[in-house]
């Protein structure tokens, strides 16, 4: 299992707008390739982060072109381009 963490700030006020725009991608983001659980918090002030767990590295790679479109409907709310790096999953629980 791979990880891919992205840091993103989205500009002041547009929190909710941001939301409304994250929940209704919500069947194309779980669409993609090896997709196997998305998680996405974010602070009051904007900054947050998006945790994408996928089957491999390779699938996160190739998936990197739909990523890119999917933060592109974020352009207008979003301060900066986000930055994600990626991690092998050495666990992960829940209850």
């Amino acid at each position: 299992m791979f990880a891919r963490v992205t840091e993103y700030k989205m500009k002041s006020g547009s929190r909710d707008a941001a939301t409304e725009k994250l929940n209704a991608m919500k069947s194309q983001i779980l669409a993609m390739p090896g997709m196997l659980q998305f998680i996405n918090v974010m602070n009051e002030d904007g900054s947050g982060c998006v945790i994408a767990l996928v089957d491999s590295e390779e699938t996160s790679n190739a998936n990197a072109e739909a990523v890119a479109a999917a933060w592109a409907q974020f352009s207008d709310v979003l301060e900066a381009a986000p930055s994600a790096k990626g991690f092998d999953v050495i666990a992960n629980w829940s209850n």
